[in-house]
């Protein structure tokens, strides 16, 4: 049976780090990303619709909407005026001016990132566009966090949302259809998060601090369901959490919260099951946004999904906490199916993926 080392590494160290082996089955292609200079989490803002305001989570969240089209004409352009909401929120809530900021990060669901695009042209700073489905914000905390530390660039947006009505439009039905949903399906979540990550500095050292991150690899265990997202993506969230897990010296006791995004209900326990295949047992603080954003009598099926579900409990739940000094560290893994809407109906199986970011809080973190 595989076991875990305790002895706890010094986060910070590049030198004599305990890795503990691999199990079967598993790549051991090197890919932690260790960030010297911790980058900073210095401002960030969640806006969600009503149906998530309702949720267990609904005092966290910045802004709440009572209009799913927010005065808009469409569910597409309110989607565009939610993401905007949130970017120059957390640029508000971090002190700075929007020409302070050297570069927007962002994705969303639709076709050519079509929210992020026409945002970014309103709000007029440097654009890099990303895709990764539900995984987006791990991934441009990723890529911002390695602008940052290397020195490019001192303030870095990562914003990413989603709709529910935008999403089933595309990937599934019009909503009009009256499609009846399978008992595994999710909910894509209505809402759009942002975050500022910035130098690490004496202006800046109170703040929650990046340590690492490890970048994805595609997997796909033959899943083609549309509706089936969790167990699409178990797999992807497994392969990053063991390699968190014997590459970085951590093992799940050394993190307050290890938490995925979003596999939902059905998603969260295949994970578990394919952790115990591989001899790691998934504790109390494994817990996945899916299942964290919707209270069970909102009938929302098997929970949360979209790139908008782990992004706003991240930047309100999560970063409450760490701000606080309430959690330590934190390990957040989202994962994305990466499928089009016309691979599937051609018969394709969905690629999925899972990028991580470690973040710890300013009043410690550090292993002893």
């Amino acid at each position: 049976m595989f076991s875990f080392k305790h002895t706890k590494p010094e986060s910070m160290s590049k030198d004599n780090v305990s890795v503990v082996p691999p199990p079967t089955n598993f790549s051991s292609r090197k890919r932690v990303m260790r960030f010297y200079n911790t980058p900073r989490i210095i401002g960030r803002m969640s806006v969600v619709g009503e149906k998530e305001s309702k949720g267990p989570l609904g005092k966290y969240f910045a802004k709440c909407e009572t209009d799913d089209k927010m005065g808009e004409k469409t569910f597409e352009r309110a989607e565009i005026r939610m993401f905007d909401t949130a970017v120059r929120g957390a640029v508000r809530d971090s002190g700075l001016d929007i020409k302070d900021v050297d570069l927007l990060i962002s994705g969303d669901l639709l076709n050519q990132m079509t929210t992020s695009s026409y945002a970014a042209r309103d709000i007029g700073v440097p654009h890099i566009g990303v895709y990764g489905a539900c995984s987006t914000m791990t991934e441009s905390l990723l890529v911002a966090a390695s602008f940052v530390d290397s020195g490019y660039f001192s303030n870095v947006l990562c914003a990413t949302c989603s709709h529910f009505a935008t999403a089933e439009r595309q990937f599934r039905f019009p909503l009009e259809y009256g499609c009846q949903r399978p008992p595994y399906a999710q909910w894509t979540v209505t809402g759009a998060a942002a975050s500022i990550v910035s130098t690490n500095n004496a202006d800046t050292e109170r703040f929650p601090k990046i340590v690492m991150a490890i970048p994805g690899m595609i997997t796909d265990f033959g899943t083609n369901d549309l509706n089936n997202m969790g167990a699409a993506m178990a797999p992807a969230a497994m392969d990053t959490m063991c390699t968190l897990f014997t590459q970085t010296g951590f093992c799940e006791s050394d993190f307050d919260l290890v938490v995925t995004g979003d596999l939902g209900k059905l998603g969260s326990d295949i994970l578990r099951d394919l952790m115990r295949e591989r001899g790691m047992k998934l504790g109390q603080n494994y817990i996945d946004c899916g299942n964290m954003i919707y209270d069970v009598k909102q009938k929302c099926y098997q929970g949360g999904s979209g790139c908008a579900c782990s992004a706003t409990i991240f930047n309100s739940f999560i970063l409450d906490k760490l701000v606080k000094g309430e959690y330590k560290r934190v390990a957040y893994l989202a994962t994305g199916a990466l499928m089009s809407t016309q691979s599937c109906y051609q018969g394709e199986t969905i690629p999925c993926i899972s990028h991580a970011v470690v973040v710890e809080s300013p009043f410690g973190g550090e292993c002893e």
